[in-house]
């Protein structure tokens, strides 16, 4: 039988974000993410619920997170399920939290400008984690924009045959490259 567990949350942050490490180095932070669910009550009144949800980010992500993030920021995080059970002085307890593979800032860095805020973690989207240089901005420039030469699909990859919209062969049309 398939499964799939993947989990997308937009919401703010309860409180600090709390950094530890392990004995081997490995950072791990633990935070609190408030999602708000809106919608109409049967006497026609809206009603707001807010869903509290606890999130682990390991690594580089980790450090990132308590280094950019307090409490209130708003933050996207892409993870997974995990069911932690554990039992104290007899008491069994659980708990479902999310295991955060990617995260986003989305708000501002108090006291910066900003954007649309910076992406961090890189199992879902296949590269490493990213972080910007210290007293770089949230928002701030990348890629072409901040005067890098943009990346090029191989011509070999299905992105609709290749830089030119003329052919099929990978060349450029007419000997130009198109701008991206």
């Amino acid at each position: 039988m398939a499964s799939f567990n993947r989990v997308i949350l937009v919401g703010n942050l309860t409180r600090d974000v709390e950094l530890k490490h392990l004995p081997s180095g490995t950072a791990v932070s633990e935070l609190g993410l408030a999602v708000n669910d809106r919608h109409k009550a049967s006497n026609g009144e809206w009603v707001d619920e807010v869903c509290y949800v606890d999130i682990t980010l390991w690594g580089r992500t980790a450090e990132i997170a308590s280094e950019y993030l307090q409490k209130g920021s708003p933050v996207l995080i892409e993870g997974r399920l995990k069911y932690n059970a554990w039992e104290k002085d007899g008491k069994k307890f659980s708990k479902l939290r999310v295991v955060g593979d990617r995260m986003q800032m989305l708000g501002t860095r108090p006291g910066g400008a900003g954007g649309n805020g910076a992406a961090v973690g890189g199992a879902a989207s296949g590269a490493g984690p990213t972080a910007r240089p210290a007293g770089t901005p949230v928002g701030a420039a990348v890629g072409a924009s901040a005067g890098r030469q943009p990346a090029m699909p191989s011509p070999a990859s299905d992105f609709g045959g290749g830089y030119s919209a003329g052919g099929d062969d990978g060349s450029p049309m007419n000997g130009e490259d198109i701008p991206f």
